[in-house]
């Protein structure tokens, strides 16, 4: 076990449940085909960055048929990549909800490398 090697990128782990929990270092390899992405505004950004979820306050754009616990991919307004996310409401129920409603759920963000840096593999 000890001579034991695996080049390559970790995209996730599977959880005690035997469901398959995504990771940040696959968010360079996923984020140019997402078919759902979601935009937050340059103040959100930082609030994500830690680890909190996407208010609609914070939205700046989202992905048109968005469908509700989708997952997307999370971008900064200049198109950067942010994070992962599940879509807490669909792109039409963003339109109505009020601006301290959850739109996006926390996954996983870039953030991770400095929070968990030595449990990251």
């Amino acid at each position: 076990r000890e001579s034991l090697v695996a080049p390559g990128t970790c995209f996730g782990k599977f959880t005690k449940s035997q469901k398959f929990r995504l990771s940040v270092t696959a968010l360079d390899f996923l984020a140019p085909y997402a078919k759902y992405k979601v935009w937050v505004k340059p103040g959100s950004e930082q609030s994500f960055l830690y680890g909190n979820h996407v208010l609609k306050s914070g939205l700046g754009r989202i992905t048109e048929n968005t469908a509700q616990y989708q997952g997307v991919v999370v971008y900064s307004m200049a198109d950067v990549p942010l994070g992962f996310g599940v879509a807490a409401k669909s792109t039409q129920e963003c339109r109505k909800v009020d601006p301290l409603a959850i739109v996006v759920f926390h996954q996983a963000d870039v953030g991770e490398y400095v929070r968990n840096e030595d449990t990251l593999t």
